[in-house]
């Protein structure tokens, strides 16, 4: 199989699969779309890195690779669509007789973002937040672009801004920061930047979109 030498992993497959789909792990099983797996590939490289189960159904049930085709959209995926291009090691684990699953590893990138270019030529940088893969919030993708020129002292209103936070356990609605700061938008905005940047602050992802928190919390 594409020159993969396959493994007998059973129980291997089976110990991954029992985890389910989560922040480091993706069942594939029908892969046609390219672009759609590059999101995947994106989200895992903006993150802590993660790896796609080919040939494991959305339930979990182990069907095995349909077709040696799935590894080359993996790589025209990542080669084509991944901005900068992103390199995937696979591996090949055989489960049952004539039923293989490939593991395809995405390591987290060096230098974020990573980006994925979608059908309309955008490029939009993705994030993985449990199971699923986010478009990440623009300030997010500041922070990663701009990390190295990033500065930060602790003045009154970063002092403020660590207030609110502290008061909101659920973490921090970023939209209207601005107006609770008495900011402009620019200006808060280039302070979260800063504050994230420093490592002070981090987003975290809620049913109600991206929010502030205290780093480490």
């Amino acid at each position: 199989m594409k020159d993969i030498p396959v493994r007998r992993g059973r129980r291997y497959i089976a110990s991954l699969v029992e985890n389910g789909e989560h922040a480091g792990q993706d069942f594939k099983y029908a892969i046609s779309d390219a672009r759609k797996i590059a999101r995947s590939i994106s989200a895992f490289a903006n993150a802590d890195g993660g790896h796609l189960l080919i040939g494991v159904k959305d339930n979990g049930t182990i069907a095995g690779v349909r077709n040696e085709e799935d590894i080359y959209v993996v790589e025209q995926a990542a080669e084509r669509y991944c901005d900068p291009p992103q390199h995937i090691d696979f591996e090949a684990y055989s489960v049952d007789t004539g039923v293989v699953v490939i593991l395809a590893r995405i390591a987290a990138a060096d230098s974020r973002p990573v980006y994925c270019i979608d059908a309309d030529g955008r490029h939009r940088a993705y994030f993985r937040v449990a199971d699923e893969n986010i478009e990440a919030h623009p300030l997010m993708v500041e922070v990663w672009r701009n990390h190295d020129a990033l500065s930060f002292r602790l003045d009154s209103a970063a002092s403020r801004l660590l207030d609110l936070i502290d008061v909101n356990s659920d973490g921090l609605a970023i939209d209207t920061l601005h107006l609770s700061l008495g900011m402009s938008q620019r200006a808060t905005n280039q302070l979260i930047i800063d504050m994230a940047g420093a490592g002070v602050i981090a987003f975290t992802h809620t049913r109600d979109g991206f929010r502030l928190i205290r780093h480490g919390l």
